[in-house]
């Protein structure tokens, strides 16, 4: 799997460099996520390279989200291609995870709550 990670002001960020999110790199996404919530509290997930998730993909992405607010932090994910959204809205995780225009706005909500 092929990350970009960074942190600004206490937040992990992780850039998935693929195209696609599904049950081939789903699991080590999950393996970076819970390390890097286990080492602070609020993860945001870059999607901007993303252009398909699969229900692998998003269960990725709710297990973030999921880490995340057990162990009282925050988890958001920014520049979300249409496509993945859509199937993000379809599993109807809108309702629960935050999503961002970009990760400037992303990082300067997260830095306030």
């Amino acid at each position: 799997m092929n990350f970009f990670l960074e942190e600004v002001d206490g937040i992990k960020i992780i850039r998935i460099k693929e195209d696609r999110l599904d049950t081939n790199i789903a699991p080590d996404l999950k393996a970076q996520l819970l390390v890097l919530i286990g080492e602070g509290k609020s993860v945001l997930l870059n999607l901007e390279d993303v252009q398909y998730a699969d229900s692998s993909g998003l269960g990725a992405i709710l297990l973030g989200f999921r880490q995340a607010r057990d162990a009282g932090g925050q988890f958001a994910i920014c520049n979300v291609q249409k496509r993945v959204e859509t199937m993000i809205s379809i599993a109807q995780l809108t309702n629960i995870i935050k999503i961002y225009r970009d990760k400037e706005d992303a990082l300067a909500q997260m830095k306030t709550n």
